[in-house]
């Protein structure tokens, strides 16, 4: 029970002051159901006694929109209702649409349930990005599930580009060993073009493999997780089962102990359908009723025209693979497997290189190369700096200071050739390094390190040997003679 004296001070707050039943409960001290009873005694409907806000003119005008348009965002609603007065802010906007949007009925489905051999479900999962030498590459997993046994395959790729997406399919249908009768597909864009109401535009390349392997590419509505929510829930499984904490050093090893992983962990789950049996079982029965493999490949290689330039290199993928010279100024067609780059002009094969992963790679043929050297002298200097950098890394620097103080680059490069051929790599690292920290580069500062250093170790100086630049004369084989025939000789002379 309450005095007289707060009752009274209740009803002044409430009627004289206009303060809320919370405010009032806090200054008087009481519950505020206790507040709500000495109103109601008063007259006043206590149900609703919220202030007014200042949404509440407009609250008829956004029901009538959401009512013939349910999927209009707050943004939007917000706009409108300020084009006609409202002056509130957009974040509390926002949540008051929230209170007052009709709440869409919940959906039921039905549990699906597929013949063996009938059905498969496609997925792309990211896992991040994996550094290859300097380039990044996004981490992804092509994932297939049999809908009925439950068989996962999973392989890492390294970009859901259409070649990966095919090829992830052509080593699920060699790893089950046969090919479902309908693969489900989501709005991957490998598999749908786009969607206009009910048509559906798939992807020309799919639909060509598809017809190759004889099955029928099926998909599903955007946003209908519960038409493949196999493979779905086989994403959260690889996350948490397989990549959780998973050490690895290259992709090839990342994809052995996936494989791993499918034949034993994977493999070994109970069946949703029948927690009594393994998958691996169910499994043997369906992989009997999948349609048998095509005997022929489908040619899944990334496909691109590239220009070769003034140099003899196409680009792909980031990286510069060499071609022979008569091909400069031409277009050339790529084709990038996982493991080779071949280049075409037509139907002709011009080159074949291992592929590169790795980024701002010069990957040359040998013949090439010295196919170019013959035909351009001016490619002699480029190739001694080339074997130069490769020997004594440091001779980039000293070479860039010397051009940048006016001296001949082909001259100092030919002087360090030398040095490199008399001296070796490791004595000419050496003292470049040394000629470099003093602030004398320059190949004859070098030369009197590599000198001065053999003085002091009692080594004989060494004498340069001159040859003709006549491949003749640097080939030929000198066979070396007994030096005791000239003992005799000088003996005779000795008699005579």
């Amino acid at each position: 029970m309450i005095s007289e004296e707060q009752e009274t001070q209740i009803r002044r707050l409430y009627f004289t002051e206009g303060w809320r039943m919370g405010a009032i409960a806090r200054e008087v001290g009481v519950h505020h159901g206790t507040v709500s009873r000495v109103l109601a005694q008063s007259g006043v409907d206590t149900s609703n006694t919220e202030r007014p806000s200042k949404i509440d003119p407009y609250i008829p005008f956004i029901l009538d929109e959401l009512n013939r348009h349910p999927d209009l965002k707050s943004p939007r609603l917000h706009q409108m209702v300020k084009e006609r007065g409202y002056v509130g802010g957009p974040d509390h906007f926002r949540h008051l649409i929230y209170r007052i949007r009709p709440k869409k009925a919940p959906e039921a489905f039905l549990r699906m349930r597929t013949l063996p051999g009938e059905e498969a479900q496609v997925d792309w999962a990211d896992f991040g990005t994996v550094a290859i030498g300097s380039a990044q590459w996004r981490l992804s997993a092509f994932l297939m599930v049999l809908s009925w046994s439950r068989s996962i395959f999973v392989q890492f790729t390294l970009s859901q580009k259409m070649s990966w997406f095919l090829w992830g399919h052509e080593a699920a249908f060699e790893y089950f060993g046969g090919v479902p009768r309908v693969i489900l597909y989501d709005n991957l864009k490998s598999a749908v073009i786009r969607r206009r109401g009910q048509t559906i535009d798939l992807n020309k390349t799919l639909c060509d493999f598809s017809i190759h392997h004889g099955y029928e590419p099926r998909p599903v509505g955007p946003y209908r997780g519960n038409d493949k929510g196999k493979v779905e829930r086989a994403v959260r499984y690889v996350r948490d089962s397989l990549f959780a904490g998973l050490r690895w050093n290259s992709l090839s090893e990342l994809n052995d102990k996936t494989l791993h992983w499918m034949e034993t962990i994977s493999a070994s789950r109970p069946w949703p359908d029948d927690k009594s049996r393994l998958v691996k079982e169910v499994f043997v029965e369906e992989k009997d009723l999948l349609r048998p493999l095509s005997p022929d490949g489908f040619p899944c290689e990334e496909r691109k025209e590239a220009k070769v330039g003034k140099r003899p290199f196409v680009r792909f993928d980031r990286n510069d693979y060499s071609v022979p010279s008569e091909f400069v100024r031409r277009i050339l067609v790529v084709y990038g497997g996982q493991e080779l780059v071949r280049i075409f002009d037509g139907e002709n094969l011009v080159a074949e290189h291992p592929r590169s992963f790795d980024k701002d790679q010069f990957i040359a043929s040998p013949g090439h190369i010295e196919e170019l050297r013959k035909k351009k002298k001016k490619a002699r200097r480029s190739s001694l700096v080339d074997r130069l950098h490769e020997a004594v890394p440091e001779s980039e620097t000293m070479l860039t200071r010397l051009v940048e103080r006016g001296e001949n680059l082909g001259s100092m490069v030919t002087m360090l050739k030398r040095l490199l051929d008399e001296y070796g790599s490791t004595a000419l690292r050496e003292s470049v390094e040394e000629a470099l920290s003093s602030d004398s580069p320059h190949p004859n500062s070098v030369r009197h390190i590599l000198d001065r250093r053999r003085e002091e170790r009692n080594l004989e100086p060494m004498i340069p040997i001159e040859l003709p630049d006549d491949p003749k004369i640097k080939d030929i084989t000198v066979r070396p003679h007994d030096l005791g025939d000239y003992d005799i000789i000088e003996e005779q002379e000795e008699d005579e």
